[in-house]
């Protein structure tokens, strides 16, 4: 522990928020204070996070796997393993047991093969390369890698307690791996041995090995191109020949060995007996009916085909594909034949892989399938087989959290532990039902609950709107509840005219949520500039949601029009009351949008339903706040939001300004421009600059306009980032010299996309199905160099013609499609020198939008212009950003809180922080009436006091410490239901819970410490004198994503996520580096979008479009995850082989085992080959030095566990032993009388 006794009074500093960004008293070095001048007065503040207390790393990964392509199971250990396209590998279990593993290549995974009840598993990937995972242990880990270096690999198969691996090749070879030791057996079955020699052709690649149920000693290989070979292991030859037409694409064994089954191209399924292999003896087309011609229709091939024998029941022959080409679009579909009943299964999305669970791991017994374990594209089932109508089991693992594309995150640790019984209640009302009443066959693993556990829950919003609660407590994840916020509003109707202009591809899509997890208030923001607030409520009611308008836009007026400036048409002027919001309409749902009087040609994103709804138990809607489109300006998207219950007041804010809303009385208190927020106190002195000065600078660099008429053609895809339109009022050259210098050293990251690129008929439109490339966007100019251009269109008219033009373009929608988290697959460099030219292109990069230059031939390079763009400004680097032509100062983030509005304030009160996208923060001091029922008719009164801070870069985040250094929360009111039974003799009224800055400090003085974080630095000020008492700069070559004011063990820090993937953790107040690590050396947007850290030491990612990443950097429970985590082996005897009988055994053929080890052995076949294989042996550094350690716990209890079993079995033998002494001690005695009794009598007297 450190003690760190910082001045906190008597700093004086020349801006008005104590320090100017970039100023010697700021200082540049980590923890630096601005002063240290004595006075009367100092503080001790107890530091006791040091940088042992961190220790970052992955926990558990939740979801569907991202592009599945193989699939395994366990039948004795009941554990089953998915494997993807990126190398990724999930294991899953009971509930509760699941794994994530990756192969360090990131090679796909083509298949997976277990060591059945061995506790291991094999891999084969795209690399050509075999891994073997030692399963043992909580995190598994490679043991062995064999690398092929001369043949590509095709097809595994690894019969039952075998350890002798067999492979395939596209050259048509079949080689034989050692399990154990991992190397090539000199035992190889060549293609030109295995066909006959007058064969010209070969037979193409190794699609399918099986070992014959009658013998293990003969192998079945089926090549692509529709030859079949019986090889005999023992006799190094071929029993039999079939070449059949069609090409092979899966064969299956009957349990007895004498037939076979094979899938194929033309969508057959042949059947082979082994008496006689010239022909088939049965052909079938499942799906191919005999046309009027009387030929039979052309079928899709079938991929796969199971041949399952039942012991009281027909077989049952499952197969994937084979349907006929004659229906387009039909969906995949699974086929069930048993006997004579065909049952199809329709899916929802492609069939990747299918497994047939039977009783038995023998091939050679009688099969007894009871479900089908399907894996599809985008989904995993497992089919009942033992009722006749196929039922689905309900699947306990959280594979839906991508059923509508993921488009924003939260993470609350640490909630209040009555939260989750409640929603999950709530939740249960509202399941599926139809499932298979059986339990879920995939049972394998142990998992208990640990001691190290607390409520947690996340919530995902979606595309389509919807919001889902799960439980996250102890690494798991279960669905709670999910809310629909499209039932709110009407559902929008394309064939109204103007009304289909305003309807978006995903209208509803959210972008961000807030959650207050004790008065359970929940506030959502959309894509259509709409926020709507929940109540919770244990009563289902009847209720009319109240609709407030909120005008956030400029004065359309107050645009320069093109013939003031028709010589250069990409600049607008901003008169100078420009920046004076609407003003803004209550109102109640109309059906006519509620376009007051006196506005002209304003409308509505969505309707809100306009009658009395009936709304179920659960979150039920009360307010719904819109910013309309106004005169065809659509509004700007939110890009802040913060709620708090017991203040009753909710704040917003997007590029335009600021809005703060009374929601327990539905009105609005607050509607200001950013620059109107400043008053007198505007650090920057803005001015208004003439046209001629606009005209004299197309020279240098030309703008792209923020004309009014226009339409924005980019919205914010982050829930901290907006898009920011672009016009001159305070462009730095205009400015005074170092406040320009000043602004040109800002690299704000929430200026995604520098350019507000407009035009009519032109969307920028991302998709939010579930594909990694984003759709090319054609026609779009984001040049800062370029006019407004379409490709192959002409350009905006400049005359009378270009206004309205501009204004709205025919057929254009307002908002692009809703971008979703989950398809956002672009790369972010680690710094902007590596391959772009500037930050400008890194972020235009990111925000994942098409360069479109505007020259003769529409080819320039952005370096090009980049490099152009550089030799006009002697303000500009490399590494700035463009924030200088992004006027329009955003609200970046907002928070309610106790504070000291002023500096002479005495007493903290209700106070709204907020942060905007220059680096300022400005407090706003709110006067809320005391009583409850003077809060209900008094107003709320609030307004700007001029209090300016700055730091350097957007403002991200704010945090309140008390002088003792632990963590103020924001004040809350206690959840009531607002619909329960009214109680005369007890009156319901407000509870509300404040933590005021001086409850806790009676002997520091009065005061608090305020943290804020931007995306370049975080200081932390001292209220109420404003003094910057540290400042530490957190990154220079990048930007900081998120960052958040965290508890962990016992104290508080600040964690931080940037763009260059590195996490770190700062002290507070001392701002000391504690932990920088380096965790993900190349992110990209829907990581950037997704992050978001919590209490405890935790943090969650969308890690693909389909699966949430859970990590930790914190020691305590980096320590305690070993403890959490599941088992994913348990020491299970392999049950014992069925007695085939003296008769089955006597006529069924000679057969049985053979020694593979003498066949296969270094002594009888020799060394394989050292150029066609490589062995790797396994991890030997870092990383497998922990997982080894982690294991070492599991290992020794597994070791014990082994003891106590072979202890209880000796122990059960030398019982045995002694009946059995006792047994024969009894029989001789026995036999010893009767011969004493017949020793003297005769043969006749017996």
């Amino acid at each position: 522990m450190k003690k760190f006794r910082k001045v906190l009074d008597g700093l004086t500093t020349s801006s008005p928020g104590g320090s100017t960004v970039g100023s010697p008293s700021c200082g540049s070095a980590a923890g630096t204070p601005t002063a240290a001048a004595p006075t009367p007065r100092e503080i001790d503040v107890l530091e006791t996070l040091v940088s042992e207390n961190f220790q970052l790393c992955k926990t558990v990964r939740h979801g569907f796997p991202y592009q599945p392509t193989a699939l395994a199971f366990d039948p004795v250990q009941k554990i089953l393993a998915i494997g993807s396209r990126s190398g990724g590998v999930r294991i899953l279990g009971r509930p509760g047991v699941d794994c994530f593993c990756q192969h360090e290549s990131g090679a796909a995974v083509l298949q997976l093969q277990f060591l059945i009840n061995e506790g291991a598993l094999v891999t084969a990937c795209a690399d050509d390369t075999l891994h073997l995972w030692n399963l043992r242990q909580r995190r598994p880990a490679i043991l062995h890698s064999l690398k092929f270096n001369r043949e590509r690999i095709t097809f595994c198969h690894l019969p039952f307690q075998s350890k002798w691996l067999y492979v395939g090749t596209e050259r048509g070879n079949t080689h034989i791996v050692n399990i154990e030791s991992f190397v090539l057996s000199g035992y190889v079955i060549m293609w030109n041995k295995a066909i006959e020699l007058s064969t010209k052709t070969h037979p193409g690649p190794v699609v399918h090995l099986s070992d014959s149920p009658k013998d293990e000693g003969k192998l079945l290989v089926g090549f692509e191109s529709g030859t079949i070979v019986q090889w005999d292991l023992r006799a190094k030859k071929t029993d039999f020949r079939i070449y059949y037409d069609e090409a092979i694409h899966s064969a299956s064994w009957h349990h007895e060995g004498k037939q076979f089954m094979c899938s194929h191209s033309d969508g057959s399924l042949t059947v082979w007996n082994l008496r006689n292999t010239s022909k088939p003896v049965q052909v079938t087309f499942p799906h191919g009916k005999i046309q009027k011609d009387g030929k039979k229709e052309s079928c899709k091939p079938i991929l796969k085909v199971d041949y399952k024998t039942s012991r009281n029941s027909e077989p049952f022959v499952i197969f994937s594909g084979g349907l006929s080409y004659d229906k387009a679009g039909r969906r995949p579909t699974l086929t069930i034949m048993h006997g004579k009943a065909i049952t199809v299964l329709e899916m929802d999305f492609p069939i990747v892989e299918f497994i047939t669970l039977c009783d038995t791991p023998y091939n050679n017994e009688v099969q007894d399938p009871f479900a089908v374990v399907v894996l599809l594209e985008k989904d995993l089932i497992v089919v009942d087989l033992t009722q006749s109508n196929f039922p689905v089991f309900e699947n306990p693992y959280p594979m839906d959290v991508h059923e509508s594309p993921v488009t924003c995150t939260a993470y609350f640790a640490d909630c209040p532990p009555d939260i989750i019984p409640v929603l999950y209640s709530i939740g249960a009302k509202h399941k599926k039902t139809g499932y298979s009443q059986k339990e879920w066959p995939v049972s394998g693993g142990m998992w208990t609950l640990g001691s190290h556990t607390y409520p947690e829950i996340i919530i995902t919003g979606h595309a389509d709107g919807s919001i889902k609660f799960w439980d996250a407590s102890a690494i798991t994840l279960q669905m709670l509840y999910k809310l629909k916020t499209s039932k709110v509003f009407e559902k929008p109707k394309q064939s109204e005219g103007r009304a289909s202009e305003l309807v978006d591809e995903d209208p509803f899509a959210v972008q961000m949520v807030s959650w207050c997890p004790q008065s359970r208030i929940f506030c959502v923001v959309g894509i259509s500039a709409h926020i709507i607030l929940y109540r919770f409520s244990k009563y289902d009611a009847n209720t009319q949601i109240v609709a407030l308008e909120v005008r956030l836009q400029c004065e359309s007026e107050d645009v320069i029009s093109p013939s003031e400036n028709e010589n250069n048409p990409c600049f607008s002027e901003p008169r100078s009351g420009s920046h004076s919001p609407q003003p803004h309409q209550q109102h109640p749902a109309s059906p006519g949008g509620g376009t007051p009087e006196g506005v002209k040609d304003s409308a509505l994103c969505l309707k809100v339903k306009d009658r009395v709804v009936r709304v179920p138990p659960g979150y039920q809607a009360e307010l719904v706040i819109q910013l309309p489109w106004l005169d065809g300006e659509p509004p700007q998207q939110i890009s802040s939001l913060d709620i708090n219950s017991a203040y009753g007041l909710l704040a917003l804010g997007n590029c335009n300004g600021l809005a703060v809303v009374d929601y327990m009385q539905k009105s609005l208190l607050l509607c200001m421009s950013t620059l109107d927020l400043y008053g007198a106190a505007d650090p920057y002195q803005r001015l208004t600059r003439s046209p001629r000065r606009n005209r004299q600078s197309t020279s240098g660099l030309t703008e792209l306009s923020d004309n009014q008429q226009s339409v924005d053609m980019e919205r914010s895809k982050s829930p901290t980032s907006v898009h920011y339109p672009s016009s001159l009022h305070n462009d730095p050259r205009v400015l005074p010299e170092p406040v320009a210098s000043l602004r040109a050293s800002h690299c704000s990251p929430v200026f995604y996309l520098l350019d507000n690129v407009k035009g009519p008929g032109r969307k920028l439109s991302l998709p939010t199905d579930l594909k990694t490339d984003l759709d090319h966007v054609n026609g779009h100019c984001t040049s800062p160099t370029s006019q407004l251009c379409s490709a192959g269109k002409p350009r905006i008219p400049t005359g009378p013609e270009g206004p309205r033009l501009a204004r709205r373009g025919p057929g254009r929608p307002p908002f692009r499609k809703a971008q979703s988290a989950a398809c956002m697959e672009i790369s972010l460099p680690v710094s902007h020198t590596e391959g772009y030219a500037s930050r400008r292109a890194m972020l235009q990069q990111l925000h994942g939008v098409a360069m479109y230059s505007h020259d003769e031939h529409h080819t320039t390079c952005w370096s090009e212009r980049e490099s152009r763009e550089n030799s006009f400004s002697r303000s500009r680097s490399s590494s700035v950003s463009s924030i200088d032509r992004d006027t329009k100062e955003a609200i970046t983030t907002l928070q309610f809180g106790e504070s000291y509005g002023r500096k002479g304030d005495a007493l903290p009160t209700p106070c709204l922080w907020v942060g905007t996208s220059l680096g300022v923060i400005l407090l706003v001091p709110v006067s809320i009436p005391t009583d409850q029922d003077e809060r209900m008719e008094e107003p709320v009164t609030i307004g700007p006091c001029g209090t300016v801070l700055m730091l350097k870069g957007s403002v991200l985040r704010f945090g309140f410490l008390d002088c003792v250094g632990a963590l103020i929360q924001s004040p809350y009111e206690v959840w009531r239901d607002p619909n329960a039974p009214e109680d005369p003799d007890r009156p319901r009224k407000r509870k509300l819970v404040h933590h005021s800055p001086s409850s806790s400090q009676d002997a520091c003085g009065e005061g608090h410490l305020a943290v804020v974080c931007s995306e370049r630095q975080a200081k932390v000020f001292l209220m109420p004198s404003q003094s910057c008492l540290f400042v530490h700069n957190i990154t220079e070559s990048s930007f900081v994503l998120r960052a958040d004011v965290v508890s962990v063990s016992n104290s508080v820090c600040l964690a931080c996520f940037c763009a260059n993937g590195h996490v770190m953790t700062l002290s507070l107040p001392s701002l000391r580096p504690l932990m920088d690590v380096s965790y993900l050396p190349m992110t990209d947007m829907r990581i950037a979008r997704t992050f978001c850290f919590t209490n405890g030491g935790q943090a969650l990612y969308l890690s693909s479009p389909t699966e949430i990443q859970r990590m930790t950097y914190s020691q305590e429970m980096y320590d305690n995850l070993q403890e959490m985590l599941g088992e994913l082996f348990t020491p299970i005897e392999t049950p014992e082989a069925q007695n085939r009988g003296f008769l089955k055994g006597f006529f069924g053929g000679t057969a049985h085992t053979f020694d593979r080890e003498e066949l296969f052995g270094e002594a009888a076949a020799g060394k394989g080959s050292r150029s066609l294989a490589q062995h790797i042996p396994g991890q030997a550094g870092v990383e497998g030095m922990k997982v080894a350690a982690s294991g070492a716990v599991g290992e020794l209890a597994r070791a014990r566990v082994a003891l106590d079993e072979r202890g209880q079995r000796l122990g059960e033998l030398e019982e045995r032993t002694a009946l059995m002494m006792t047994s024969a001690e009894s029989f001789s005695k026995h036999a010893h009388e009767l011969m004493l009794k017949c020793k003297d009598k005769k043969w006749y007297q017996l």
